[in-house]
Formats: structure tokens, sequence, C-alpha cells
């Protein structure tokens, strides 16, 4: 058995299209919400049906917050090494530390030079990636101006800098004298299972141990990551244990699934993920997963208001008893509050659809009847929307110890935590509040359509909706994370 003991990491492998951008950025932002570690994208240039790496990577890191991004792999022959440093570095320093680098001596040479860039043999290749790792490590090391000599790769006096948070290069290897390199240089080994299955991992891996002892280095230091296949992997039932076997037998502590979907994504981040950390911290002496404080950060409210009317105080909500503070919770708990943040972003992207779909109504761009009908497919305009989403998302996704029908959920709250009882009380007056509204703005449609076209009315009663959901959204979740982690979570 090899276990390196690294803390475990799970990611995505997103594939964005030019066909279809916005898929790929929104399966990252589900990633990032969900948990996830990572979140990485291939680099293949001179494949014009995917948009370039580090592109997507920048608008990537821009519409997340707490994933890290990085290429998987990044193609070394196009992309000069000095350039890759400053790039790596630059989205680290811009994303708050969230950029890595994954680096690969390059594949598919036809393409390459068919891009302008070199063809290399399979030695030149590998001895062309070691110079380049030099001239990466070179520029993120604080310091006087840095000479390097290569033949294909140097540095004649270049000021290094910035230098990112964690400075590590993971290497895409396979054959054994990238392995060699990888064990020699690298901070990390991303294979895939495609290309190296699990009963090729430990040769692999006593290649790269071998180099690392040989270079004076601790085998231990090197991450072992995994480009992971589904059908290769069984159900997802089985994933965890399977998972769980390539941390304790092979030493893998990353796992970076292929984004098929955003369901499949939450399912890694909410049920796979915590299932493979639980088995891993026994099996490595017992110790239950590390805990933390339960609930997700709730969006804030910004008190940017676009009406003058206001249909409840503020200042009288009630707050939730504050929690023991030395209670901690394991990550399966956390996963019930974010998603309640999801849910309640899917209303947020809703609301945002309905005021796009009004402003079309007003420009004569959009027929009224249209706009009606689309408001009655909303989830806002559904009977039960406050707990039915909640709970149509979460069971679809989460195996939970008890089934409960939708409208439990706040009676479950009350006999779990009776103290809760007043913001209960208070949310559910403000669901009833909110209904109205949607049915003031559907009255308001059917009024534009049946006068000479006054637009007064209808822009009042949605920018009214606007004011009172999005507050409402923020003060459920400031009080009801918390609470439905410890419910769903096992406490309740």
């Amino acid at each position: 058995m090899t276990d390196y003991g690294h803390d475990l990491l799970f990611g995505a492998v997103l594939v964005p299209t030019t066909a279809r951008p916005g898929e790929a950025l929104e399966l990252a932002r589900v990633a990032d919400r969900a948990g996830l570690d990572l979140v990485s994208v291939p680099d293949h240039p001179y494949r014009p049906e995917f948009t370039e790496a580090w592109t997507t990577l920048s608008v990537i890191a821009a519409r997340t917050e707490r994933v890290r991004v990085f290429p998987n792999v990044a193609n070394l022959p196009l992309r000069p090494p000095a350039m890759l440093a400053r790039a790596v570095a630059s989205l680290d320093v811009l994303s708050g530390g969230r950029a890595g680098l994954a680096l690969g001596a390059g594949a598919y040479w036809d393409a390459i030079t068919a891009e302008g860039g070199p063809w290399h043999a399979p030695a030149e290749a590998v001895s062309a990636l070691g110079e380049a790792i030099a001239v990466i490590r070179a520029l993120w090391t604080p310091g006087g101006p840095a000479h390097l000599r290569g033949k294909r790769y140097g540095l004649d006096g270049a000021e290094p800098g910035p230098p990112p948070r964690e400075p590590a290069i993971w290497v895409g290897a396979l054959g054994p004298r990238m392995l060699r390199l990888t064990g020699t240089l690298a901070d990390g080994w991303l294979p895939s299972m495609t290309r190296i299955p699990p009963a090729g991992l430990p040769a692999a891996n006593a290649i790269i141990d071998a180099a690392a002892a040989h270079a004076d280095r601790d085998p231990a230091a090197i991450r072992r990551l995994y480009n992971l296949s589904p059908p290769a992997l069984g159900h997802p039932r089985d994933w965890p244990g399977r998972l769980a076997e390539l941390a304790l037998t092979h030493g893998v502590s990353a796992f970076l699934l292929p984004a098929e979907g955003p369901d499949l994504v939450r399912l890694f981040a909410t049920e796979i993920a915590p299932a493979v950390r639980e088995l891993v911290a026994t099996a490595r002496g017992g110790h239950s997963p590390s805990r933390t404080p339960l609930a997700p950060r709730a969006t804030p409210d910004d008190s940017i208001r676009v009406s003058t009317e206001r249909v409840w105080d503020e200042d009288t909500r009630p707050s939730a008893p504050e929690p023991d503070p030395r209670r901690r919770h394991t990550e399966r708990e956390r996963t019930a509050g974010r998603r309640l943040v999801e849910v309640h972003d899917h209303l947020r992207a809703e609301l945002a659809r309905l005021r796009d779909l009004l402003t079309g109504v007003a420009a004569g761009t959009l027929e009224p009847g249209a706009a009606r009908s689309h408001l009655h497919t909303l989830t806002l305009r559904q009977n039960n929307w406050t707990l039915g989403a909640y709970c149509e998302s979460y069971c679809r996704v989460v195996s939970v110890h008890h089934h409960r029908e939708d409208s439990d959920v706040f009676p479950a709250l009350r006999r779990s935590e009776p103290g809760l009882a007043p913001v209960l009380d208070r949310l559910e007056d403000e669901h009833h509040a909110i209904q109205a509204l949607v049915d003031r703005v559907d009255a308001a449609l059917v009024a534009f359509v049946g006068s000479d076209g006054d637009i007064a009315g209808l822009h009042a009663a949605l920018d009214v909706l606007t004011d009172a959901l999005l507050s409402h959204l923020s003060y459920e979740e400031r009080e009801l994370t918390g609470p439905l982690g410890r419910l769903w979570g096992g406490d309740g």
C-alpha cells in the first residue's frame, strides 16, 4: 500500500466549446457553489471548436469565488515558459491565489507544427520540459535577475515576479522518461485513467518515487492527481469505495471528474467527496474528517433598493439563537446549507430573467402574453416554491436518512430547534407577501395589455418584487443555512 498522506481534493474537467461557451462557465459556477476544490480545462489551442484555455480560465476565475483553476494540461510547445509563468502568476494574483499549473511536454505534433510550433522527438520534448520548469521556477522565485542557459529555453537577466501563492507544477506524464522527470522536478503527477488505469499506477509510482529519492527529494511530497473515467468507475454508488482505494493503495489525493452535467457535478461534490473523505480518514487512523464551521457564506444583502415602496420593516426581523461556538460540523452538514444558497441562486436568476422579459415588453420587442406565459412557468409562480424548490433540489442529489415531504421542512426545523420559531414565523409571513407580489406582477401584465400601454404600473410592481425577494433570500440564508445543516446532517 502507498498512501502519501495528502489532503484529498476533488475537481471537475470542463470542455468549453465555442458553439456553447456558456455551458462550461455555468458548470464552473455549479462546481464552485457545490464545494469542489478544482476546476480545469484542456489546452488544445489548435482545435477551433474549443475556446482558448487561458482566456477561459481567466473568465472562470472571475465568475467563481473559491475553486482553484488550472489547465489540464498546458501545451508547452505553443506556450513559451516565460510567458506561461507570468500568465499563471498574474491570474493567481488577480483571483486571490486560485491559479495553478499542470504542464505537458506536448502531443499531436502535426497540429502543433501547423500552428507554427516546434516539432520534438520524445527525448527532446522531455528535455525541453525540464528546461521550461527551470525557467518557470526562476520567474516565480523572488530575487535578482534570473540567468539560465538551455538548449531551447533560457533567461538572460529576466526580473522575477509576481510569485504565485502556491508555486506548484503538476506534470502530465505517461512514459518512463516523463515519470522520471516528474519525480526529479515536479510537485505533482497528473495522469488520466484512460491512459494509465489503476493497474498501471504501482509501476508508474515506483518510477516517480525512485527518481525522487535519487534527487534527494521526499517521494511523498509529490501529489498524485487523477483524471477519472466515469465508465471505468461503474455506478456512482460504488465510487466512494473505488476512490478511497485509489487514495489508500495508490496514493491518489486529487480526483478530477469530467463534468457531464450539473447534477453529476453536484453529486460528486456533495455525496461522493464527503464519503471518500470519511472512508480515507477512518482508514488513516480512525479519525473523523476535519470538522469545520457549519454554514457557507450567505449571500450578502447589498442594501440597494430600486423602489421606494416597502413591504415590511427589515429592522424588526428576528434572528436565530447564536450557535454553540465550540460546535463544528462535517462537510456533509455544510452541504445542506450550500444547497439552500444554490436554490436561491436559481430564484435570483429567474428574477433577472423576468426583468429582462418585461424590459422587452416595455421596448415593444416581446408580446405581454409571452411574458405572462413565462411568468407562469417560473418556480416563483408555483405553489410552495420556498420549500418545494429546496427539497426537490436537495433530495434529488443527496441520499438523506429521512424522507420528508416539502411541507415538513419548517415543522422539522421547529422540532429540532425550538428557539428558531420566531425566525420561521417571520419567514413564512414573508413567503406569503412575496407570493402576493408575484401575483401583483401578473396582474400588472394583464392591466398593461388592457390599457393604453402605460408601463409605469408594471415597472413599479416588478421593482417592489425585486427588493423584497432579494432581501428575503439573503435573510433566509443568514438564518437557516446552519439549522438546515444540523437538521439534514444528522443532528435533527
